[in-house]
């Protein structure tokens, strides 16, 4: 019986530093047949389905991780560093021509421009039998993965449901910009959702700017969800919890220097469901979930 079973995506992160990348105006510039070098390389693991899935593990989960991993090169480094992790990779799917890979340029103070490549695919398992495998787990989390039809995800979510299994969810910006009709599919069946704020400003389809995190915003945008434990990340302005009857407020943690934001969403979703499945206490689980946030800001990769 495992802890967490995350489901999402899992690649290799390719980090790259060096004073000949330069950037202006917020973005990275580079020559038609220019050729840079950088100062310092990390390769380093990534994907919200094995982020999540490693950060459960170093808060003392016994988590898996179910995501496609390619048969080529990579393969090895992939399942090493996932072992590596105590992260069970019993339930992967192994696909041919398959790659899930990241280019991040790092600037001197952690932000990031990448280049992403994900072969395309359609499925979160091949075989639909496997379902009941991912019912031996306390908690559920689905990530983001935009490639797979909103009917497979919406089966697969009314799956846990029927067999009152908890599932926690953290979808993009294309599953929050979907109609309400669809949302209401996507969402009815879950039991928590994490999202940050402009995600939810799609979710909504109100501006950013107009919209006060400080009152019950799930009452008044999304009132079918009220049942539900809802999350939204800030940034440096922290994340709210909103239940039926409260909300909550976690401060973000200051730390001296910011050295990557890559994986900083997921390690608070890792933390979150840490520290909810060993105190049952949203405040408690939030304040798990920022303070692994912070820790990750201060390393290159997401792990």
């Amino acid at each position: 019986m495992y802890d967490l079973i995350s489901i999402g995506n899992i690649s290799v992160d390719i980090f790259y530093q060096g004073a000949s990348l330069t950037y202006t105006n917020n973005r990275f510039q580079f020559a038609i047949g220019g050729k840079y070098f950088a100062d310092s390389i990390v390769e380093s693991l990534g994907g919200g389905g094995a982020n999540v899935a490693i950060g459960g593990s170093k808060h003392g989960l016994k988590t898996a991780v179910l995501g496609h991993i390619g048969n080529n090169p990579f393969k090895s480094m992939i399942l090493e560093k996932l072992r590596s992790h105590s992260v069970s990779t019993s339930l992967c799917q192994y696909v041919d021509n398959y790659f899930n890979l990241s280019s991040i340029f790092l600037t001197k103070t952690g932000e990031r421009s990448i280049v992403h490549y994900t072969s395309p695919h359609q499925h979160i398992l091949s075989n639909k039998d496997d379902n009941h495998n991912l019912l031996n787990s306390q908690i559920v989390y689905m990530g983001n993965l935009q490639h797979v039809s909103l009917t497979e995800k919406c089966e697969l979510l009314h799956f846990f449901k029927k067999h009152n299994k908890k599932v926690v969810v953290n979808f993009g910006a294309n599953d929050c910009r979907r109609n309400n009709d669809q949302l209401k599919e996507l969402l009815k069946p879950i039991d928590t959702l994490i999202i940050n704020g402009h995600e939810f400003s799609d979710m909504v389809k109100v501006n950013y700017a107009d919209i006060d995190f400080t009152h019950h915003i799930i009452k008044k945008y999304i009132p079918y969800l009220s049942d539900k434990n809802i999350i939204i990340t800030l940034g440096a302005k922290g994340s709210y919890a909103y239940t039926m009857d409260t909300i909550f407020h976690q401060k973000a943690y200051s730390i001296n220097k910011i050295v990557d934001t890559t994986g900083a969403g997921d390690g608070f979703t890792a933390g979150f469901i840490s520290g909810f499945i060993k105190t049952k206490s949203l405040s408690e689980a939030m304040n798990v979930g920022a303070t692994y946030a912070a820790k990750i800001l201060t390393q290159i990769g997401a792990n």
